[in-house]
């Protein structure tokens, strides 16, 4: 056992070095049957190998097509920020590409996100957001037409929590936020540049203003390879 623990190490150590050579993001490496012939070891070393380097990030699966070179991730701290603030607080330029733009009925499903009839219309806006020019997430934004009159006209790559503080005088105070671990489906993928069914992010979010009331409700999809989550975590007194 431990010879094994010590050549899936040196299997390890070695991807990471030819990683950090200069294999590209999304690189493909060889297939676990071929390093196990070229290392002479087991497929179950190489397979203890990848998971390491899986868990540290550096690389990523896709089921039936093989192990591939992970982008560096961002570090997405669970607190009340934007997608711009994020990106800016790590050093990277935020974008945003307008995918969709519309007036829709709120339904039964958004309606209760926001707090108000199905039959009420709400703003939805869909943007791939970019970070230095590269896909990160795609974000689908619900918001209520009475409190933002002629908001849809004027959302652009600027950051949205900042228009609505700008524009309307309204400050984002507190949100219900949930993170769930998903795929790409094929056309998401496309939009964010990544390989269909790779891992990522989808969170949901309501925000709410001093008073409490439901001010947006947004749907983010964020490439797994691209971000972690980081949590702090406190024993009650």
């Amino acid at each position: 056992m431990a010879e094994q623990h010590t050549k899936s190490e040196r299997l390890r150590q070695h991807l990471v070095d030819v990683i950090d050579q200069g294999l590209e993001p999304h690189s493909k490496l060889p297939a676990e049957r071929d390093l196990a012939t070229e290392f002479d070891v087991s497929r179950l070393t190489v397979r203890r190998a990848l998971d390491r380097l899986e868990h540290d990030g550096l690389v990523y699966r896709v089921q039936g097509a093989g192990t591939f070179v992970a982008a560096p991730r961002i570090t997405k701290s669970v607190e009340l920020t934007s997608f711009s603030e994020d990106m800016r607080a790590r050093g990277l330029e935020p974008g945003s590409s307008i995918l969709a733009s519309e007036t829709i009925a709120a339904g039964a499903r958004l309606g209760a996100k926001l707090r108000v009839s199905p039959s009420d219309e709400l703003f939805h806006i869909r943007r791939a957001r970019t970070a230095d020019g590269e896909p990160m997430a795609l974000e689908d934004s619900y918001l209520n037409p009475k409190l933002f009159p002629g908001l849809i006209d004027n959302v652009g790559e600027e950051s949205l929590y900042k228009i609505l503080e700008t524009e309307y005088g309204m400050r984002i105070e507190w949100a219900e936020q949930s993170i769930h671990a998903s795929v790409l489906e094929p056309d998401e993928a496309a939009i964010l540049h990544a390989p269909a069914f790779s891992p990522a992010f989808y969170v949901t979010r309501t925000s709410f203003d001093a008073k409490d009331r439901a001010v947006e409700y947004a749907e983010s999809t964020y490439r797994g390879d691209r971000y972690h989550y980081e949590l702090q975590i406190h024993r009650s007194r």
